[in-house]
């Protein structure tokens, strides 16, 4: 039997709306909370989170 997991919040760690198994496998996966309101980008491999640093944003030069 699979074991399911509800994915935390990088940011404040509460629980998302989203549940993963061991073998689910996420790859730039924007992720919400509904708690703080963010949203980020991450990886998830065998039950291990890593969030992608987004670039920031460049102003445009004329």
């Amino acid at each position: 039997m699979s074991k399911y997991e509800w994915l935390l919040c990088p940011v404040c760690g509460n629980k998302t709306r989203v549940k993963v198994r061991e073998d689910t496998v996420l790859e730039n996966f924007p992720l919400f909370c509904p708690k703080c309101k963010q949203e980020k980008i991450i990886n998830v491999k065998q039950m291990n989170i890593s969030v992608m640093k987004e670039p920031d944003a460049k102003t445009q030069s004329r």
